[in-house]
């Protein structure tokens, strides 16, 4: 019997050592970001009215938004590009109009416009339209077909927009191929086309590449905010891509009765509401003063610190605003590391101590 009290006390000794649950070591991550930014200034924040203050010139320093380089002025004319098809109309020349037969539809009865940017006219040969407006190759028609046709009267019109594409692809209902008119595209025209978002879309996050270039643009803006910068024109060649909210994740950890990664809603999320939506703190084992946001990489993160044992600093958690891939974590009590422990131990130290008891009735000790 005494064997097996000694055993279960030599357990409960090291139980401080072997406690699960996780706090934070707040003189070693000190230690360890003055270390990597070679500088004694850095330190966990207190969050306070004057942090809140600061991130949010910050927020605001860092979400600067790239604007259209074309503004909103009005675009130039549509030049034709190779794989359109041109209707070309001479009056009372329906020999030359629809020379197929006018059951035919304008694209059927049209002239395409070859990969080299030429098209073939009866009288006229074969010219070079790409990159030419539709005033430009009437004009050229016209001073064409004069040899043959006394003061012929024509009209030129694209039937088939096929040469100039955009692509949208990623997060939108429905990813496609978009032909430019001559009617300018821009952003919202081609999500339209696309029949909009898909519920995982990242609106905040929407890149443009053109010219081996990518753009990064910020539709929420547009759409909540009425930023019409980001309204961008598109142009020949130009790809949109949507991406996915999956990484748009706040990491809920420590005494939380749901230990979580929660995804923002609009790149949106406050401290109070992480915590809410995750079932609120342990009641019972959760150290309210000791509330952390962790931000950044590993060797020196920013590390936010909020004492809710005020009830002014649950105000402050609704205005603190997170970032994707932020951590919050909420500690535990030294005690509460010991508690469980004895927990976890208590059941083997009595099934020992009635061992024991056992073994002394059968050897006729009790």
């Amino acid at each position: 019997m005494k064997n097996a009290v000694l055993s279960g006390l030599l357990v409960c000794s090291t139980a401080c050592a072997l406690a699960p649950g996780m706090r934070m070591d707040e003189g070693a991550a000190e230690a360890r970001g003055r270390a990597k930014t070679n500088s004694d200034e850095y330190r966990i924040q207190e969050i306070s009215s004057e942090v809140l203050r600061k991130l949010a010139e910050q927020a605001s320093r860092e979400n600067t938004r790239i604007p259209d380089p074309r503004g909103m002025t009005v675009p130039s004319p549509y030049t034709v590009a190779p794989y359109d098809v041109l209707q070309v109309t001479v009056w009372d020349h329906p020999e030359l109009t629809a020379p197929t037969g006018q059951f035919r539809s304008p694209e059927e009865n049209g002239n395409p416009v070859h990969a080299d940017g030429t098209v073939y006219y009866p009288y006229v040969g074969v010219v070079k339209v790409a990159g030419l407006t539709l005033p430009e190759i009437r004009a050229l028609l016209t001073q064409r077909l004069a040899s043959v046709i006394a003061k012929p009267q024509l009209d030129v019109r694209i039937a088939a927009f096929r040469g100039k594409r955009v692509q949208v692809t990623g997060e939108v209902v429905q990813p496609t191929t978009m032909p430019i008119t001559d009617v300018p595209v821009r952003v919202q025209d081609a999500i339209a086309f696309s029949h909009g978002f898909t519920p995982e879309a990242d609106l905040g996050n929407v890149t443009l590449a053109r010219g081996g270039n990518v753009y990064h643009l910020d539709l929420l803006a547009m759409y909540e905010g009425g930023d019409m910068s980001q309204n961008w024109l598109l142009q020949d060649g130009d790809v949109l891509n949507v991406a996915d909210r999956n990484r748009n994740r706040v990491f809920v950890m420590g005494e939380v009765r749901v230990q979580q990664a929660r995804l923002m809603v609009k790149r949106k999320m406050t401290l109070a509401e992480a915590i809410g939506d995750s079932g609120g703190m342990d009641p019972i084992f959760a150290n309210v003063g000791k509330i952390y946001v962790i931000r950044g990489d590993y060797s020196a993160p920013d590390i936010y610190h909020l004492d809710a044992n005020s009830p002014d600093a649950l105000l402050l958690a609704t205005s603190f605003q997170l970032k994707p891939r932020d951590v919050v974590f909420v500690s535990t009590y030294g005690l509460t590391r010991f508690n469980r422990v004895m927990s976890q131990i208590l059941p083997t130290v009595q099934i020992l101590y009635d061992a024991a008891i056992a073994a002394d009735v059968a050897l006729g000790r009790r």
